[in-house]
């Protein structure tokens, strides 16, 4: 049976982003899916791609993951999730 050790276990060398291990990874892919579930839900809702940005589905995640300038930035993230489920 595998058990998460902690530091010294695997790590993940991204192309681009932080060298990590398999426990960064999985809080990532948590977040991901947190913030796509929020924003499938005011899509159903009928809420427009302003109004998803006005209910901020990713403040809770923003001081670690967040970017207002750069290459990839929140906003854009959000606008990519809510195209990606809008077109569904």
């Amino acid at each position: 049976m595998f058990e998460h050790q902690g530091e010294g276990g695997t790590l993940i060398v991204p192309g681009h982003g932080y060298l990590s291990d398999e426990h960064e990874v999985v809080e990532y892919r948590d977040m991901v899916v947190i913030v796509r579930d929020r924003i499938r839900a005011l899509v159903r809702s009928g809420a427009t791609i302003e109004q998803v940005k006005a209910a901020r589905p990713t403040a809770d995640y923003d001081t670690r993951y967040g970017a207002t300038t750069g290459p990839w930035t929140t906003d854009m993230f959000v606008e990519a999730v809510f195209r990606t489920i809008a077109r569904r």
